[in-house]
Parts: C-alpha cells; structure tokens; sequence
C-alpha cells in the first residue's frame, strides 16, 4: 500500500492557484460592476423604440402614397383619349418606382439610426464598383429593356403576347421583370432582359383560318353554298366580326388533302367562340345534306 503526502511546496502551490482564482473573479466582478446597466438599457429602449416608430411611419407612408396613386389613375381611366391598357401598364409601374424609393429611403433610415455612417458607405462604394458593376450588368440591362419597351409601347397590360416559348396575358411590368399569366393559369416572370422577339396578338384583329376537309368526289360548289348560307345566318349574332366571313375555295394541303377554307376576321379574344360556333354549324349542316367530311383542322393567326 503507498501513501501520498503533502509537502510544504504542495501547499505553496495551491495557495497561488487559489489566489490567482481570486483575483480573476475579482477583476470579473469589478468589471460588470462598472458597467452603467441603466444607461445601455436606455439606449437599447430608444433604439428599438425609434426603430419601431421608423417602420410604422415608413408603413403609413407606403400606405398613404398607394392610395393617392390609386385614386389618380381611377380618376385618368375616365380619360377617354388613354386605352385601358396603357393606363393600367403606368399604373404599375408607378407602383413599382414608388414601392422601390419607401424602400430605399426606409433602409437609409434604419441605418442612420443604427449609426452606421451611410455617407461613408456611399464614398467608399467606388472602391468595389468594378466588382458591383460586373455583378449588376444582368440588373441594368433589364432596367434599359424594361425602359425601351414601355418608350417603344410594345405592349400594355391585358394584352395577349408571345414571348419566346411563353403565351398569354401581360399581368404586370416592372423595372427588371415582366410577369405574363399562361393560359393555363401559370404566372411567368421574364427578366426583361430575355424578351427579344415579342408577339403581341391583341394590337390587330384576329384571323380564324378553318379548313373543311372533304372527299374529292364531293359537290364542291354545293358544298360552297351550304357554307355561304351559314356564314349569312350566323354573322348578324356576333358584332365582334370585323370583317365577313370570306370564302377562299378549294385548297390542296398536300397529300392529296383537299379542304374549303373560310377566313374570319375578329376582335382579339373573340375569335375562339366564333370559331367553334362557326365549325360546328359548318359540320352540322353539311352533314346533314350528306356530305362526307373527313376531318377540319382549325389554324388560328393574327392578322
């Protein structure tokens, strides 16, 4: 069995650790001692409470400011020399623009409060403009885009579109993006830098272009006079008709593929009731004084 025992040098040693201990939990309390709780308190109380106040008076501002263009515009729909579309695509980017500068005047605020000197920030934004600037190209090129295409009128809200691979209704324009809603309900959003070639099919009417197919040993003139007395009975119901319904006569489609073409012109966005109106009373009333129809294939153009 062996024993240990303290010596004299043991005891010295603990006595200096436990001295050193001492003093640093001295030091410690004496520090937080000095610290003024009540004024750091205070300043975090101001702090968050001017912080607070800062984001509700920004709130009312962008508040305030929406419903003053709201009811501007409300006021210019009345305008008769303005179309809607144009009226509404101004509207939102006058929301766009205002919505953009609450915003930067609110994170100015939210700094200059906080102290950080933002004068300084802004001088010594040059020191990394080559590097912001390679970064933000994709950004400005949308803006000088977005620009040119409200200058250029190239198309408003509401209007029907195509834009590259995407179809159908202009929602909103914005600075950097366009949103476009699909006709199956989808909402796109094309940085404006994307949109090169543009399709707008609401500036001009509409052309319905439907092909009856029949079989050549058909009475084509017969067939001709059966269509002529639909299109004279159905045109007087649809005032969206610009221009009558025109009879091309017989095309060849290839392959021996022989069809009547009828040209309809329409308002953009009436052409598909008409369309469907018009083939289904062309179908019905050929059918019913036995002509053999093989198939009609419908091709939809603008004008």
């Amino acid at each position: 069995m062996q024993y240990f025992f303290l010596n004299a040098n043991n005891s010295s040693l603990t006595s200096d650790v436990s001295h050193q201990v001492s003093r640093q939990t001295n030091f410690l309390a004496t520090y937080f001692s000095s610290i003024n709780w009540n004024q750091i308190i205070s300043k975090a109380v101001t702090l968050l409470l001017s912080l607070v106040l800062l984001s509700l008076f920004f709130i009312l501002v962008n508040w305030i400011g929406k419903r003053i263009i709201y009811r501007s515009f409300k006021t210019t729909r009345k305008n008769e020399h303005l179309t809607v579309n144009r009226i509404n695509t101004i509207y939102t980017l006058s929301l766009n623009i205002f919505h953009y500068s609450v915003l930067f005047f609110y994170f100015y605020a939210i700094l200059s409060v906080l102290g950080i000197p933002v004068g300084t920030l802004i001088a010594g934004a040059g020191i990394m403009s080559v590097a912001l600037g390679l970064g933000a190209q994709g950004f400005v090129t949308d803006v000088v885009t977005g620009f040119f295409i409200l200058l250029e009128q190239q198309f408003d809200v509401g209007d029907n579109v195509k834009i590259g691979q995407i179809e159908g209704t202009i929602h909103a324009i914005g600075l950097r993006t366009t949103q476009i809603i699909g006709y199956d309900g989808t909402l796109h959003y094309v940085p404006n830098r994307n949109i090169t070639i543009v399709s707008n099919l609401s500036r001009n009417d509409m052309r319905a272009l439907i092909d009856i197919y029949f079989d050549p040993t058909e009475d084509i003139k017969a067939m001709s006079l059966v269509i002529k007395k639909v299109n004279e009975r159905l045109t007087p119901h649809f005032p969206d008709i610009t221009k009558k319904p025109t009879l091309l006569g017989t095309v060849d489609n290839g392959s021996g593929a022989l069809s009547l073409r009828v040209i309809i012109y329409t308002k953009n966005g009436a052409q598909y009731e008409i369309q469907r109106t018009f083939l289904a009373a062309y179908l019905e009333e050929l059918t019913k004084a036995g002509f053999k129809i093989n198939s009609s294939p419908i091709n939809l153009t603008t004008a």
